[in-house]
């Protein structure tokens, strides 16, 4: 029988204990307001709450699970372009989340390896989105933030006879390294450093070691094409200047 986390008093006291030492961290390191951490997990709890009651009926029918996913979309878009502070041209970011879910989630459901079921295209699908929205907010962060601090540059590159898109693309190319690493980095250390989620819940809905290590390494290689495709298409539009800076 699962009895991972069973909800309940005890669940309910380690979680108190959890977020009052994570306040007490914060107050006693002094890393920013004390409230961040009880703030951050009231609304976790509160999200995953309503989660869990839409998802009880959302997972029996296919198509009420592409409507999950969709919202997932639409609150991935919302807070990429809320994160790249580019006021409303951030909403050009809706093609980079589209790049990175378009080359990847067709082809996992037509090749057959995940079922076409709710059960399977929510989970895997939100950790694909949730990924792609990572990479697709730091990369436009740190280009516009590129941008802004190397100005001159561009400005040179454009004397020497770049376009404007070349110039700027010369500048905050090297961004998209940085916006990858964290996937990449994932990817690398995978079993030797963390347990990712797909394989641990995979583990605890009583799967065997193999079909979570199948599962994880779907899931790692689909969201390194993701975020991929989701980078380069971010730093096309800032280099465009369809996203910019008010």
């Amino acid at each position: 029988m699962n009895t991972v986390a069973t909800p309940g008093l005890a669940l309910a006291m380690l979680c108190l204990v959890l977020v009052t030492a994570a306040a007490g961290v914060y107050w006693i390191a002094e890393l920013g307001p004390v409230a961040t951490a009880p703030r951050a997990a009231a609304r976790a709890v509160i999200q995953l709450t309503v989660l869990a009651s839409v998802l009880v009926a959302a997972l029996a029918h296919l198509w009420s699970s592409v409507l999950v996913l969709t919202l997932m979309f639409v609150a991935a878009v919302l807070t990429s372009a809320r994160r790249a502070q580019a006021g409303r041209s951030a909403l050009w970011l809706t093609l980079s989340l589209g790049a990175g879910m378009t080359a990847t989630l067709p082809a996992i459901l037509v090749s057959g390896v995940v079922p076409l079921t709710g059960v399977a295209l929510v989970p895997i699908g939100g950790i694909i989105v949730g990924g792609t929205m990572t990479a697709t907010s730091l990369s436009a962060r740190r280009a516009l933030d590129t941008l802004a601090e190397r100005a001159g540059e561009v400005e040179a590159a454009m004397s020497l006879g770049f376009t404007d898109r070349d110039a700027r693309l010369e500048i905050i190319r090297t961004t998209a390294t940085d916006a990858l690493l964290p996937g990449v980095d994932q990817t690398r250390t995978v079993g030797l450093v963390t347990l990712p989620g797909a394989f641990v819940g995979v583990l605890v809905a009583s799967g065997s070691a193999v079909q979570a290590a199948a599962v994880q390494v779907l899931v790692l290689l689909a969201l390194l094409l993701a975020q991929s495709c989701a980078v380069a298409t971010t730093i096309e539009l800032v280099a465009r200047g369809r996203v910019r800076r008010p």
